[in-house]
């Protein structure tokens, strides 16, 4: 029988078999059935929606467009044509044009649960977020039962910041479909934002049971991981995400951040990479890169990948912010400032941001601006001060209410070094008229309970006294408005007791060699993970310091603290080819019993650690071997410092050049050592 000779019984069992194709995935044995059918019909308009729908489903959108519309042109009172040829434009990123066959549905049919769904979900494209959430409520009015609208709701109150009534309409849409595994998606990206990470990780979990192979669910599970800093476990739902769907951009990036959160960079920077390469303009990806190429030292190649991430999304804070850090760490403190100053436009209130603003005009010399911008601090939550701040009674002294008559107590902030470098305004204090306690740690009590103008100490823990006011020592600058002239450089300013230098005297007998005390390391501070490549940048491998053998001198540990004490140890053990390093860190006990050591020597050469700020505040000549990315307090191109006169600074020429500062050192040594035994 020929195809025009088909009856229209015929007709209709051959689109229902094109129909049974197409439900199985038959998808080309499909459009050629309907295809037969329009040779002996050309306007049958089942045919054509039907093919048009195969069409979509091919992705072959525009024919899908051309033959739908035909069918609507035949039979424009059917509203599932308008509803499909809608759904077609939404997947063309149409959504206008999809709303306005949705909207011919509803006239048709204004209680198609369907098509409010939809056109629901095209007013959100639109971001029209209101009117979004109420089509779904028309969906559902119509429908009771339709989950799917339930949880779309959810996802737009959540996109309105709604995120209570966002769960409970998601809830409702599990009530209805427990099995449902983007409602559980959808419930664990709110319940994360709601600070519920643990349950969140449920809700993606039950996802990927239902569902194995869910990139997205996968990719959420990764995040909620990498936020509890669970980060291998992330790496793995990461890893699940990409080997589910290889061009998941934003999944490489995320991967990448566990990597250098991981300290594997290069394996991150490779990442960072492979998402660029899918999406090259994914705006985060570009920022994260630049913050591991800041971390591998490659301060030129960070700053092109903040400023492609600023041309993608002039808006990232985080690219302006870390902008300014590399700009900070290449000795460029006033362009530092300036991309601070553009991310603090857009977000004033980011405290960490204001911070490092405050170092970098500290960096510059810039003392007016930056000390008072130095308060920022006590917002700062990677400072951990915020335990120390509720300690401190108000009122808060900054130098504007009279002294005399008062007690103020004054205390320790940060490390040990900022204690001892800020404690010399402490007699400035008393000369004021107050009555001044101090609060230190307990292993710089001994120490400092004779610093002039302290009238009682108490150690870190005690009991407080009452008191008129408080203050931080590392406020006090800001509160005598100090200048770079005006910096209290009297030395020394601490002293150690007579016993404790009388004690290294007979510790170390005979005078007869240039004595030289060594810190190569100022510890790992685990407690402070985002301090850790500040650390490694600002510590030296022991074996750096091989150079320094074959000089008539001697040379005494001032390290303690681990790893470095076991480095030395393991130096020690096997056939050390650098100075011989006296070790008596085990005697020291306190700060007080190291200040006699140092006392007894010629020369201390460290990092920049607490040992420098002790010999400085000794009134000891001290070589600080300097870091390129320098800390602010050591100011820039100079190798003299204003806050101690017997300092030196050895700089890098470089980032991570140690070699060449320790060969500067050498020379420099030879000659001192030299003229001591002459």
């Amino acid at each position: 029988m020929s195809p025009s000779s088909r009856s229209p019984s015929d007709v209709q069992a051959r689109i229902a078999q094109a129909i049974y194709l197409q439900e199985r995935g038959q998808l080309p044995q499909a459009a050629l059935v309907c295809q037969e059918v329009l040779q002996q019909a050309p306007e049958n308009c089942r045919a054509l929606h039907l093919l048009g729908t195969i069409a979509a489903q091919s992705n072959q959108a525009a024919l899908a467009v051309e033959l739908i519309e035909r069918a609507v042109t035949l039979q424009p009172e059917e509203p599932l044509y308008h509803v499909d040829l809608a759904n077609i434009l939404a997947m063309q990123g149409l959504p206008l044009a999809a709303l306005a066959s949705y909207d011919r549905a509803l006239v048709l049919h204004p209680e198609l649960a369907i098509a409010h769904f939809n056109r629901a979900n095209a007013l959100r494209e639109l971001r029209s977020l209101e009117a979004a959430v109420a089509s779904y409520d028309r969906a559902i009015a119509n429908r009771p039962d339709y989950a799917e609208a339930y949880c779309n709701r959810g996802v737009v109150l959540q996109e309105m910041g709604q995120l209570d009534a966002a769960l409970a309409s998601i809830d409702a849409a599990l009530s209805l479909k427990p099995q449902y595994a983007r409602g559980h998606l959808n419930r664990g990206l709110v319940l994360q934002r709601l600070g519920q990470p643990e349950a969140a990780l449920q809700d993606f979990d039950q996802a990927i049971r239902l569902t194995p192979a869910y990139p997205l669910a996968h990719f959420n599970r990764g995040n909620v991981l990498q936020e509890l800093e669970r980060l291998e476990a992330a790496l793995e739902s990461y890893d699940r995400t990409i080997e589910l769907r290889a061009d998941f951009a934003e999944a490489w990036c995320a991967r990448g951040l566990v990597l250098q959160k991981l300290q594997r960079l290069d394996a991150g920077l490779a990442s960072y990479d492979r998402a660029l390469s899918i999406k090259p303009d994914l705006a985060q990806a570009h920022c994260y890169r630049g913050n591991v190429l800041r971390q591998l030292g490659r301060f030129e190649e960070a700053i092109a990948s903040f400023e492609r991430a600023i041309s993608l999304d002039p808006e990232s804070v985080d690219a302006h912010a870390n902008r300014g850090l590399v700009l900070y760490s290449m000795q460029r403190p006033q362009a530092a400032v300036d991309s601070f100053d553009r991310a603090l436009a857009l977000n004033p209130g980011l405290a960490e941001v204001q911070w490092n603003r405050a170092l970098a005009l500290l960096l510059g010399g810039d003392f007016e601006r930056g000390w008072s911008a130095f308060e920022w601090r006590w917002r700062n939550p990677h400072l951990y001060l915020h335990d120390l701040r509720g300690r401190l009674s108000e009122p808060y002294w900054l130098g504007e209410e009279p002294l005399p008559g008062k007690t103020i107590l004054l205390q320790g902030e940060q490390g040990l070094g900022d204690i001892l470098q800020f404690c010399r305004y402490v007699p400035l204090v008393a000369a004021m008229g107050a009555r001044v306690i101090l609060e230190v740690p307990a292993q710089l009590a001994t120490l400092l309970a004779n610093l002039e103008g302290v009238t009682q100490l108490v150690t870190l823990g005690e009991e407080l006294p009452a008191v008129d006011f408080s203050c931080s020592l590392m406020s006090l600058p800001a509160a005598f408005g100090t200048r770079l002239a005006t910096i209290p450089g009297q030395i020394p300013y601490l002293h150690c007791g007579d016993a404790e230098k009388l004690f290294w005297k007979e510790k170390l007998g005979q005078h007869s060699k240039f004595r030289v005390g060594l810190v190569w390391s100022g510890g790992s501070r685990p407690h402070q993970p985002e301090l850790r490549d500040v650390n490694e940048r600002r510590n030296i491998p022991l074996e750096k310091l091989a150079p320094l053998a074959n000089i008539d001198a001697e040379f005494y540990s001032l390290q303690k603290g681990e790893p470095a004490v076991s480095e030395l140890a393991a130096a020690q053990s096997r056939s050390w080819n650098g100075p011989r390093l006296v070790d008596f860190t085990p005697l020291l006990s306190d700060f007080s019993v190291t200040a006699g050591l140092i006392e007894n020597l010629d020369l201390v050469i460290t990092v920049d650690t607490a040992i420098a700020h002790l010999a400085g505040a000794l009134g000891k000549p001290v070589w600080i071997l300097n870091r390129f990315d320098t800390c602010w307090r050591w100011l820039l191109e100079r190798t003299d410092s204003p806050w101690y006169p017997t300092v030196k600074l050895y700089r890098q020429a470089s980032p991570g050049d140690w070699d060449e500062v320790i060969r500067r050192v050498r020379t420099d040594l030879v000659q001192l050592a030299s003229r001591h035994r002459g």
